[in-house]
């Protein structure tokens, strides 16, 4: 393995930043201080973001990763509050290790070595666990690259231990659906207007809608939606003026379903808590290259597919950057109190990394 690549790991992997981002960031940006050439800079939010200038280019790639995690579990912290890193079977083991520290590493080492067809970009950002803070603030201070290799997890979706290429996934559409009624005494229903029966009428609207589906580069992803908690009622003799519900809804690209339908019920109205923004790449041949890319590092056949996770491509695809995700994270690892990434296939992440650096996706007219 690519001993800088694993002792970077390594390194970031035992620097907490559940809480706080900035010890972890600190270290990145020095690393790359010291390591590379590139303009670095640390913008207000706490992202770290370097630059690689070519020469004959008016394009841009960028290596595009988060060092935020959530929280460990108590077996991933030391008594001094350290994150445990622990290596078994060529795996290493510890919080952040697969979403996404090891693929960070990889980008930051692919990014020093290099020799860039065109602007060569890394970053990281803070706040992707909390619904891509770091990214929209760096896409409203002007971050905007032809394209992007997002370094998320896209290992083991076509064949267990192959690294694929996600060429889109879903977003994520969190809501509130609210009833008010009238309150009442649970004896005499009919003096009242029941909230919850308003929002079970809403709920039956919403176990009505049609759920889209897309297709993208031939990777097929569907849309899904759930209720998911429901509250409402103060005690078993009073009818409940207020109810609320909670859906939770996996969108596609370029469709939401039909939610608002339930305001037309009386008394109910519906509010967007969260939207994050599914991906699709709209660039087949920067997506292909990619893909030889990823087929030249391994021996396997990967595939182009979709991740049934929002990621920051999705916010940087609605901005237009082209993005692709590629990563050692495979499905179910992260966020678990096993967390583990394969040391091979996060030397795999950095060759293919370099290589799609170093390659010409567009030709000149």
């Amino acid at each position: 393995m690519n001993t800088d690549v694993r002792a970077l790991t390594e390194t970031l992997v035992s620097i907490p930043s559940h809480d706080d981002e900035t010890a972890v960031g600190d270290r990145i940006e020095q690393w790359l201080r010291e390591e590379t050439d590139a303009s670095v800079r640390r913008d207000g939010t706490g992202n770290v973001i370097a630059e690689r200038s070519a020469v004959e280019s008016a394009d841009s790639l960028a290596l595009v990763g988060h060092h935020d995690v959530v929280p460990p579990a108590d077996r991933q912290v030391d008594a001094d509050g350290e994150y445990v890193v622990d290596e078994r079977d060529g795996r290493l083991y510890g919080r952040g290790t697969a979403d996404m520290k090891g693929p960070l590493a990889a980008a930051m080492v692919a990014f020093r070595d290099a020799e860039p067809k065109f602007d060569l970009v890394f970053a990281s950002f803070v706040g992707e666990e909390q619904g891509g803070i770091g990214a929209q603030a760096a896409i409203e201070e002007g971050f905007a690259p032809t394209w992007a290799v997002v370094t998320e997890g896209s290992t083991g979706y076509s064949t267990p231990g192959v690294t694929d290429v996600a060429v889109a996934h879903k977003g994520r559409r969190g809501s509130t659906i609210r009833a008010t009624g009238t309150a009442g005494h649970a004896s005499r229903p009919a003096d009242a207007e029941n909230a919850i029966y308003r929002a079970s009428d809403a709920v039956d609207i919403v176990r009505s809608l049609a759920v889209p589906d897309a297709t993208v580069l031939g990777a097929e992803l569907g849309g899904s939606l759930a209720v998911t908690e429901i509250e409402g009622g103060s005690a078993w003799n009073v009818i409940p003026d207020s109810c609320s519900v909670t859906v939770d809804e996996r969108t596609v690209p370029g469709e939401h379903v039909d939610l608002e339908a339930v305001e037309g019920i009386e008394g109910v109205d519906w509010v967007v808590d969260q939207d994050l923004p599914p991906m699709a790449c709209g660039d087949p041949d920067f997506a292909d290259r990619v893909l030889a890319a990823a087929a030249d590092a391994q021996s396997g056949d990967p595939q182009q597919v979709a991740k049934p996770h929002a990621t920051d491509a999705g916010w940087l695809a609605q901005a237009g950057t082209d993005c692709v995700v590629v990563g050692a994270a495979e499905p179910g690892e992260a966020h678990t109190s096993t967390e583990s990434v394969s040391l091979a296939v996060v030397d795999r992440c950095y060759e293919i990394y370099r290589s799609v650096a170093e390659s010409v996706i567009r030709q000149k007219d």
